[in-house]
């Protein structure tokens, strides 16, 4: 029986015997005909290419990503009823890639603490009715939102995802308007122009740092972990998401112009080409001979060749399995702790993304273009390149700081 098969049963048994039970945050909103709106968000998610693209913004509106949260989902109806053909539908669309070609996306990460707070489970426990939603509801949520101890930047985001999906519902006539179509520089969720962030950033000594570390065997690694530790990092700094890291397959190596590159698989399934420096070219290569290696001591043929095959992944763990968001995290993480000096300070708060905003700020400061840089890291729009580096803070080289300091040093003549 297929995943599919399974989630269209289970419909079907909890309709016909009432179902379990579910909380108030995770029944379905209270719509009078929910198999509509559940349609339109078919539609809606279909239209990105990349499926972990989907995953996240169902899992943003407060939806189920998992065939057991699919289950203990509230199926009004029958087997045979538009609901049931709708969340087989929905399923379709956001279940986790498998297959080849389908961007083997590392499963979704545990739920988090304001989960009953994603938009349509805010709904169902308050008696909302989303296709009725006005800005005032909308309002409320993000007021919510914010007691929680939200950041502003996943106020926004959360914003924005209600916002895409509202823009598709008003389109087709099922909601009147878009209840999340706010000025969102008024609801503070937007940085005033200028503003230096509290983005960290890192210094070239700060990166070399986690290279070293990650080059410096720990206690419990063996060479290919270690060997691993290092391709991260440097992969890390061609200015990657961490979730295009975790979707590389071998296959996605190439030389293109005489270069060594990537094939990266971006936000809404686009692709774009990322070449490869000299650190990095040299830390892949290495983990690969070394993974290689360890690969033909295995037992059988059969397991050497799926194991080996470059439609496999770039990065694996010890058992084989792909290299998920949550063990990056901790390996950076347990990598800054361990680095001397110039990590001290920023162990606690390093993240994947700082590396990200670290190719960004060096490449500037290094005098390349910003459309350039625009393409290497895949930002949709210049702007963002731009503000990304805007909103950093300066190298203490560009202030004149020292100068001032300088001239307060010198004796009086």
């Amino acid at each position: 029986m297929s995943e599919i098969q399974a989630v269209e049963r289970a419909a079907g048994l909890a309709a016909r015997t009432g179902g379990p039970a579910a909380p108030d945050d995770q029944r379905w909103p209270g719509v009078a005909d929910p198999a509509p709106l559940l349609t339109e968000i078919v539609e809606w998610l279909a239209g990105y290419g990349n499926r972990g693209t989907r995953r996240t913004y169902a899992q943003g509106l407060g939806l189920p990503v998992s065939p057991t949260d699919l289950h203990a989902w509230s199926t009004p109806g029958d087997p045979d009823t538009a609901w049931t053909r709708a969340v087989a539908g929905y399923w379709a669309v956001i279940r986790p890639a498998t297959g080849p070609g389908e961007g083997h996306r590392p499963p979704a990460a545990a739920p988090g603490r304001l989960r009953s707070l994603h938009w349509l489970r805010w709904c169902a426990a308050r008696g909302v009715d989303p296709l009725a939603a006005r800005s005032t509801h909308v309002k409320a949520w993000l007021s919510d939102l914010a007691d929680a101890g939200a950041a502003v930047a996943t106020r926004d985001r959360m914003l924005a995802t209600v916002k895409a999906l509202y823009t598709h519902l008003a389109d087709v006539g099922l909601a009147q308007g878009n209840p999340a179509a706010l000025d969102r520089r008024r609801l503070g969720l937007v940085a005033p122009t200028g503003n230096t962030t509290s983005a960290l950033i890192l210094t070239i000594d700060q990166v070399r740092a986690l290279l070293d570390a990650a080059a410096t065997p720990r206690q419990g690694a063996g060479p290919l972990d270690t060997a691993r530790a290092v391709a991260v990092v440097a992969l890390f700094t061609l200015g990657l998401r961490v979730t295009e890291l975790c979707d590389l397959d071998r296959a996605d190596l190439h030389v293109t112009r005489g270069r060594r590159a990537l094939r990266v698989r971006g936000k809404g399934g686009k692709t774009r080409v990322v070449y490869l420096h000299t650190h990095a070219d040299q830390a892949v290569r290495a983990y690969l001979t070394l993974r290689d290696t360890a690969n033909a001591d295995l037992s059988t043929p059969a397991v050497r060749g799926t194991v080996a095959a470059s439609s496999s992944p770039l990065l694996v763990t010890r058992n084989g399995r792909r290299y998920q968001r949550q063990a990056i995290w901790q390996l950076l993480r347990r990598l800054a702790a361990t680095a001397d000096g110039p990590l001290a300070d920023v162990a606690d708060a390093l993240h994947p993304h700082a590396l990200r905003h670290f190719y960004v700020t060096t490449a500037v400061e290094a005098g390349a273009q910003l459309v350039h840089i625009q393409a290497d890291v895949g930002h949709s729009s210049i702007d963002t390149t731009e503000q990304v580096y805007n909103n950093a803070a300066r190298d203490p080289s560009r202030s004149a700081v020292d100068l001032v300091g300088q001239a307060l040093s010198e004796s009086p003549s």
